[in-house]
């Protein structure tokens, strides 16, 4: 069946629909990941979004359901160039194309997501409806793509209810602002006992757990819309217990000490973002999902310090909060998909826990 992706600037692609035939308006961003595609879209840093896969092939190792990173797919759609119809995988137990059904998912292939991406890279992420409906006069459509946004997203993803991932190690409480489940993971691997708290608990039951470490975790959507949220973390910071914050974590935590946020023109979406350690001038090649940054201008030297650079655009890449156990960063150490030149972040963090507890 023919389907058509109407972007906000008038620009209309026409491929071939790929699950649901339902009609959605959402943000269309693009991630440049060479495989994983599983893991992007089980990450819940998608909701509210279109992804826009710019590696040319996707689908041709099947679905593998034990890789996903939650419990259900999160973009609003999905966009690629060419789908895979056999995958050949002994581990696939599905396809693509069903998996999308399965999720009433609707997708479009056979566009060139090339030509798609250099606008989203020239004119700055926008708004997108993906439609099996051909539509004569796009002035009709045109109010419901500028008037779409992602909105309040984080209490769309976050758990329901508190959850304890056992072991004999050094007890963490992880704030679930859209985890993927390798970040509980690379935590409990390490011997830690992981403690998974919804997005909306307050900093006083965290707290009074009398945790080893607090871990605050990536999450979709503009940070400035998680007001209660920000006034939590504010409270987290202010207690002695040592943090290390992912993604919209960093971000939050950036806001909730008086620094400022503000959105980039396409984000950083892949697996192959390289950043740099300021202090050591070490290069890591990174897995990123976020459309915002924090304001290095912003920051009070007296509260937080630049830790890390993006070596593409020099945009902040993480902070060293001062005279604090405190340390975030805006790339995804965990990595799934992605590489894994950073997981030593996590090793930095069980050390951080041990040095305050045998203080």
């Amino acid at each position: 069946m023919k389907a058509f992706l109407i972007l906000e600037d008038g620009h209309v692609f026409t491929g071939t629909s790929i699950g649901s035939e339902r009609e959605v308006v959402s943000e269309i961003v693009f991630n440049t990941s060479m495989t994983g595609y599983l893991e992007v879209l089980t990450d819940p840093s998608y909701a509210g979004q279109a992804v826009v896969m710019t590696y040319p092939l996707i689908g041709n190792y099947g679905i593998c359901y034990e890789d996903m990173e939650s419990g259900r797919p999160w973009p609003d759609g999905y966009i690629v160039r060419e789908l895979s119809r056999v995958p050949s995988n002994f581990r696939s137990t599905d396809t693509i194309q069903n998996f999308l059904k399965k999720y009433d998912i609707p997708g479009i292939a056979g566009i060139d997501t090339r030509a798609l991406t250099k606008i989203l890279r020239e004119s700055g992420t926008m708004n997108g409806m993906i439609t099996t409906k051909e539509y004569e006069n796009l002035d009709e459509v045109m109010p419901r793509l500028k008037a779409y946004r992602t909105g309040k997203v984080v209490e769309k993803v976050t758990c329901s209810e508190k959850s304890v991932m056992k072991n004999n190690g050094y007890r963490v409480a992880l704030l679930d602002l859209g985890a993927k489940r390798n970040i509980a993971r690379s935590l409990h691997e390490r011997g830690c006992e992981v403690t998974i708290y919804p997005a909306g608990t307050k900093a006083e039951e965290i707290i009074a757990s009398n945790p080893d470490g607090i871990m605050l975790s990536n999450g979709p959507g503009d940070p400035k819309d998680c007001g209660p949220i920000i006034d939590e973390v504010r409270k987290l910071y202010e207690s002695d217990i040592p943090i290390f914050a992912i993604c919209l974590g960093h971000q939050l935590m950036a806001l909730a000490t008086g620094a400022d946020t503000y959105k980039l023109k396409y984000g950083h979406r892949g697996g192959n973002h390289p950043v740099k350690d300021l202090e050591t001038g070490r290069v890591y090649i990174s897995s990123q999902n976020h459309g915002y940054a924090v304001d290095t201008n912003s920051l009070n030297p007296a509260v937080a310090t630049a830790a890390f650079e993006n070596v593409n655009d020099k945009t902040n890449e993480g902070l060293k909060y001062t005279g604090k156990n405190i340390f975030t960063v805006q790339f995804h150490p965990e990595a799934c998909p992605g590489p894994q030149d950073s997981g030593y972040l996590f090793d930095r963090f069980i050390r951080m826990m041990e040095v305050k507890k045998n203080a």
